[in-house]
């Protein structure tokens, strides 16, 4: 008679395989994380990336199998040299498969208040620098505020957002 156990009891090998192989078929999501840095007047800290037209928050793409916490703080060390570790989650963002990209999830963390701003230590930034909130407005693309809007409401009031496509999806469900 055959042996009726399941599979991961019977042999944990051909059932670590099997897990191996599902693994291998699932659906990959990029993971950014992102990092709101204020200074003591409350302005916002942005980065001028070389490689796209607008300003944005400090952060990146994390790396394979790379904790997104651990990503934003890798590169705040890589774009601006600090070393510091960042603070709660603010916001998590789905952002829907768009241009050529796949969907995303994008982290907002806090990373408190900087006395000084940094300067950039990385040729992938044009510049830097803290900006009161209007005119981070102006230069953020709009999904980009709107992340960042979520994220300063997040920060005042210490309860997360998960949103969509830049949209809170609790105010929205509740109308």
């Amino acid at each position: 008679m055959a042996d009726q156990r399941p599979l991961y009891e019977r042999d944990p090998e051909a059932w670590q395989a099997h897990l191996a192989e599902g693994n291998a078929k699932q659906a990959r999501k990029r993971v950014g994380a992102d990092v709101l840095l204020r200074n003591e007047r409350g302005d916002i800290l942005l980065v001028d990336p070389a490689y796209k037209p607008d300003w944005d928050l400090p952060g990146g793409m994390a790396e394979a199998n790379e904790a997104p916490q651990v990503a934003a703080e890798r590169e705040l060390r890589e774009e601006l040299g600090l070393r510091r570790r960042v603070g709660r989650l603010l916001v998590v963002d789905w952002v829907a498969p768009h241009g050529p990209w796949d969907d995303s999830l994008m982290f907002v963390f806090d990373g408190g208040v900087l006395d000084d701003g940094p300067t950039p230590a990385d040729e992938e930034l044009r510049g830097c620098g803290f900006f009161p909130v209007d005119q981070a407005r102006t230069l953020l693309r709009p999904y980009v505020w709107s992340r960042l809007r979520h994220a300063l409401d997040a920060a005042g009031d210490g309860r997360p957002r998960y949103l969509t496509n830049g949209t809170d999806q609790e105010s929205t469900s509740r109308g």
